[in-house]
């Protein structure tokens, strides 16, 4: 079964997956092609007994049209998850997450995968578009930063917006382009 390449961005209110809540999840399913196969996307309640870190509220203090969207239209995460999940479930192949970086946004699903669906279709597959750019670029992981990366992995059409879905969308042109950077002779 082919992998299904989903760029995910998420947006939270600190930094440690049940003391601090998802506020926002974004994510964009592609095939290998860049053929893309859909996207789905959510914005939370707050996780009850939950509390916002103090700098991450700062962040967002700064960032006021961001906030007011994943603030719009608020779903129970126990309603929401496991409509993700299904959705996971029913892509045209095996879900691979990628994410930048992986190791803050996969923490923060699997943990709403595990809590309110029961189930997470990634498993352990997760991809780190920082690492997988290292690898590319022959460089130093520190160097991975998007400042160093060559500009014509962006698309200039999708900024990033601190918005989970637009962002999702964003990361995951950049990690097509990066794929493709990956294997110059097929």
């Amino acid at each position: 079964m082919a992998e299904v390449y989903v760029s995910t961005d998420i947006e939270t209110d600190g930094f440690l997956p049940g003391d601090n809540s998802m506020l926002s999840l974004g994510s964009a399913a592609f095939l290998a092609d860049g053929r893309p196969v859909g996207t789905w996307s959510a914005n939370f309640e707050t996780l009850p007994g939950a509390h916002a870190n103090p700098r991450t509220a700062q962040f967002w203090a700064a960032q006021p049209a961001a906030w007011a969207a994943c603030r719009q239209n608020l779903r129970p995460p126990q309603q929401a998850m496991p409509e993700y999940a299904s959705w996971l479930r029913a892509l045209p192949g095996r879900p691979v997450f990628v994410g930048y970086p992986v190791t803050f946004d996969f923490s923060f699903v699997a943990w709403y995968l595990a809590r309110f669906a029961g189930d997470n279709p990634f498993g352990f597959s997760a991809l780190d578009i920082k690492s997988f750019a290292m690898a590319v670029l022959g460089c130093e992981f520190r160097q991975t930063t998007k400042r160093h990366m060559p500009r014509e992995w962006f698309d200039p059409d999708l900024p990033h917006t601190h918005v989970a879905l637009d962002d999702a969308l964003e990361q995951g042109a950049l990690f097509l382009n990066l794929l493709r950077a990956s294997r110059p002779h097929r």
